[in-house]
């Protein structure tokens, strides 16, 4: 059996590679063995790699936080579930052409959802629409601020905030990004740099903006507050420039704009089972009708583990990266 691991931290392609395993064997009472047909290479599994983000405690270790695939052995007690189905896994090392995890580390999914997209949806699609949800009472009308507007994350704010009449300001680091995001739905696009609030209000005026998704920290973080409303919030859902998160005295005192962190783990994994079931109930049936879909750039099979981590660390790209473990 195939596998990805890394021995040590560092660059990803440098410290990762693809291994002959031991096969998972047959599954112990409350597990399941699951083949892997996805999993994508998500911006916190290079920053676990890296060693920048909460990981393994023991190296070597397996990676790949998303991943979806099918059943295809239960242990005595499972129920609910049966060889066949196909699964969205929860467990974080997917990276592989077989786990074998605890029942409650899965969750059932529709026969008929794209499997690049399932394999998507474990972290994203709720990190936007829980973002959207559970901050700030948005309205119809309102303006969201993001940074790393054309990452999955910003895609899914686009168009989920256009399905509620919300308006979208996004933040990006080159101009051939500015057509894709419009047809994806974004009202402004503008690029990155200290005068943003200054350039965004010039185009908008004095709409309500009460909130920012910010996925970098540092001057990114400073600058999307700078564009924000009285009373506003810049929600950090991100490691990306390495820096901390920065509001200044002004925006906090005069202006009450306040700074809170988004760590799906907390935000959702952590709540009952009941709810999670439900929001990814919710995410299939908006990938399925076609609202949300994360753009895809490559996939790989595991033993192409270095192109496909190198493919991931560019910073030009358009789309996800997935390796395809069972082609």
């Amino acid at each position: 059996m195939k596998a990805i691991e890394f021995t040590h931290h560092g660059t990803p392609h440098q410290v990762c590679r693809c291994i002959d395993a031991e096969d998972v064997g047959y599954p112990e009472p409350g597990e399941i063995v699951v083949a892997v047909d996805a999993s994508a290479i998500n911006p916190a599994d290079l920053l676990i790699i890296e060693g920048r983000y909460p990981g393994p405690s023991q190296l070597p270790a397996r990676v790949g936080i998303e991943g979806t695939g099918h059943v295809e052995a239960i242990g005595s007690g499972v129920i609910g579930l049966a060889p066949g189905d196909r699964v969205m896994i929860l467990d974080r090392a997917n990276w592989a052409e077989k786990v074998r995890i605890e029942a409650n580390q899965a969750i059932k999914i529709p026969d008929d959802l794209d499997v690049l997209q399932a394999a998507m949806m474990k972290a994203n699609p709720p990190s936007a629409l829980l973002m959207l949800d559970e901050y700030v009472d948005l309205q119809p009308g309102d303006w969201v601020i993001q940074n790393a507007a054309n990452s999955a994350v910003g895609y899914h704010v686009i168009r989920l905030a256009r399905t509620r009449g919300i308006h979208t300001i996004n933040v990006v680091r080159r101009e051939t990004l500015f057509e894709p995001l419009t047809a994806a739905g974004a009202d402004l696009v503008v690029l990155e740099g200290d005068d943003l609030g200054k350039r965004v209000r010039a185009r908008i005026g004095n709409v309500h903006v009460p909130l920012a998704l910010d996925a970098a920290g540092g001057r990114s973080c400073l600058a999307l507050a700078d564009c924000l409303s009285d009373g506003g919030m810049v929600v950090n859902y991100g490691f990306l420039s390495g820096e901390p998160c920065m509001i200044t005295p002004h925006h906090a005192i005069v202006h009450d704009i306040s700074l809170r962190g988004f760590w799906l783990v907390r935000q959702l994994f952590q709540g009952p089972r009941i709810k999670i079931e439900a929001v990814y109930a919710d995410i299939a049936r908006l990938i399925t009708e076609g609202t949300i879909q994360a753009p895809i750039e490559a996939t790989y099979g595991l033993e192409d583990v270095t192109r496909a981590l190198k493919h991931a660390e560019r910073e030009r790209r358009n789309g996800k990266i997935l390796f395809t473990p069972n082609k």
